[in-house]
């Protein structure tokens, strides 16, 4: 075994990693322009803020309604880039929401956790139910958030970053200005499990690509695990041969596991 430290800027960098990203992305924007042509999302704004907007893929009036957290290590994109995610849950008669934020380092992080609260909330406040609740990346982290918040009715969290102290050392950090302290309590790793005994839901899917970093797979299964040793139902899944980037390319398929995982629990 090598005594060789971690290079936790290469396992976290991960548009580094991939050096092929520009082509998925502009994939997903290309796709994500087509989604909108083919079904104008309403904008549904959650709060007064230029960015406190989410655009809203409606299934029909009574569909449950799944929302969509968005990545970009907190720092990056918006909401324009994912509505090809809608489609595939579309067919299966749910509804997506996807909400913009504010990024750092124009803002905190504590503060972009706070306005997915408010998106969330109005989403259960117009449905009477917590929503179900997915996300990628930065996005895994803040659903991860909104179950033990007990906001959400289950969540899936894709390549989710679920312990924030291995980024501090990292350039990924210059946006963030996070320290030992804040970043340890903004960790979801760290939050109250939620349990039977608390209102909300008490499962969570860890999903990561096969072909991520070592850090991005450990993270995952160490939620998975450490989550589940204390009564959530977790499940952990590595999906062969996918990165960082492509591990959403399930998303667009609406006959893949993960979609139909997705509506399942949004039906739950």
């Amino acid at each position: 075994m090598s005594d060789k430290p971690l290079d936790l800027e290469a396992e976290y960098n991960n548009r580094a990693a991939v050096p092929n990203h520009p082509v998925v992305m502009a994939r997903w924007k290309a796709d994500a322009e087509a989604a909108r042509a083919a079904h104008p999302p309403v904008a549904l704004p959650y709060g007064s803020g230029e960015r406190e907007v989410m655009d809203l893929f409606e299934a029909g009036p009574d569909a449950p309604i799944a929302v969509f957290i968005h990545g970009g290590y907190w720092q990056a994109l918006d909401r324009s880039w994912f509505s090809w995610v809608a489609p595939a849950l579309l067919r299966h008669g749910v509804s997506l929401a996807v909400p913009s934020y504010d990024l750092c380092p124009h803002v905190r992080l504590g503060r972009i956790v706070s306005q997915t609260r408010d998106a969330v909330e109005l989403i259960r406040a117009q449905t009477g139910k917590r929503p179900f609740v997915f996300g990628h990346s930065a996005g895994g982290h803040l659903a991860a958030c909104m179950l033990s918040e007990g906001r959400a009715s289950a969540a899936v969290a894709i390549s989710g970053l679920f312990d924030l102290e291995p980024l501090v050392p990292t350039s990924l950090n210059d946006a963030l200005r996070l320290d030992a302290r804040e970043a340890a309590a903004l960790s979801p790793v760290h939050w109250p499990v939620p349990n039977g005994s608390t209102p909300g839901g008490t499962v969570l899917d860890c999903i990561v690509g096969a072909g991520e970093t070592s850090e991005f797979v450990r993270q995952s299964k160490d939620m998975a695990d450490f989550w589940g040793g204390k009564g959530v139902e977790t499940r952990f899944e590595a999906l062969p041969g996918l990165n960082h980037f492509t591990v959403l390319d399930p998303l667009a398929d609406p006959g893949s596991a993960l979609v139909k995982r997705i509506v399942a629990l949004a039906k739950g």
